[in-house]
């Protein structure tokens, strides 16, 4: 085989059998798993907040830019380790960009939303590819601070907003008129509603977006405990 192929393509060839041994399988699937694991457990928090980028958007970035930082490391023994292995994963911390610029909405009354869930499809791309490189240590931890950010940090901003913009999706659409009212007589200042396709897509749910403009006493499970609400969070 020597005198046929030069060095270069030999070691290729045994990296490429190499790659098919069990212990490689097993570390590869192990990587992939992880990441699809810590794309799911973002995920799933930010779909419980009604949000477009739920567990599976989260799951598919965390994969793919796991694949990334392995198929750089791959395509590296094939070159004898003449490539650059973070030339790939490169490309993704700034292409991520483009998921990123599509959750963000500024809204008629000026406010803007999808920030945090923008930077979080960036975040979970950037340990999507901790995780391909083997980094598992580091990624868990990113994983456990994202949440904890998301979670406790964003308490603490909507006490110090003078404003409450609450986000509510109405089962039924003809009772819109009929829960607009209700949530009206919960509100002691000055205050906008107004409808909005369903962050959930479902066919025949309505959604209505809710800017108080002075911070009262109303509650998410003051508004969920109005008859055809499906569910209502603050943004």
């Amino acid at each position: 085989m020597g005198a046929f192929f030069p060095a270069q393509v030999q070691f290729g060839f045994d990296v490429l059998k190499e790659s098919f041994s069990w212990d490689v399988l097993k570390y590869d699937l192990l990587k992939l798993l992880v990441s699809v694991v810590f794309g799911a457990v973002i995920g799933s928090e930010r779909s419980r907040h009604g949000r477009a980028a739920g567990m599976r958007t989260h799951i598919l970035v965390c994969l793919g830019a796991c694949m990334t930082s392995m198929t750089s490391i791959f395509v590296s023994d094939m070159l004898m380790h003449q490539g650059d292995v973070l030339r790939i994963p490169a490309q993704v911390i700034s292409g991520i960009g483009f998921l990123g610029a599509g959750m963000i909405i500024l809204k008629s009354n000026n406010v803007i939303t999808g920030l945090t869930t923008a930077a979080g499809i960036w975040a979970t791309g950037v340990i999507g590819i901790a995780v391909g490189y083997g980094f598992f240590t580091g990624a868990m931890f990113s994983v456990i601070l994202f949440l904890i950010t998301i979670t406790l940090f964003s308490k603490f901003e909507r006490r110090k907003r003078l404003a409450q913009v609450f986000y509510v999706e109405i089962g039924d659409m003809y009772q819109t008129n009929r829960i607009m009212k209700e949530i009206s007589a919960l509100i002691d200042s000055e205050f906008t509603i107004r409808t909005m396709p369903p962050r959930s897509e479902k066919s025949g749910n309505i959604g209505l977006n809710v800017v108080i403009e002075r911070r009262g006493n109303l509650t998410v499970e003051e508004i969920c405990g109005i008859k055809d609400v499906v569910f209502a969070i603050e943004d």
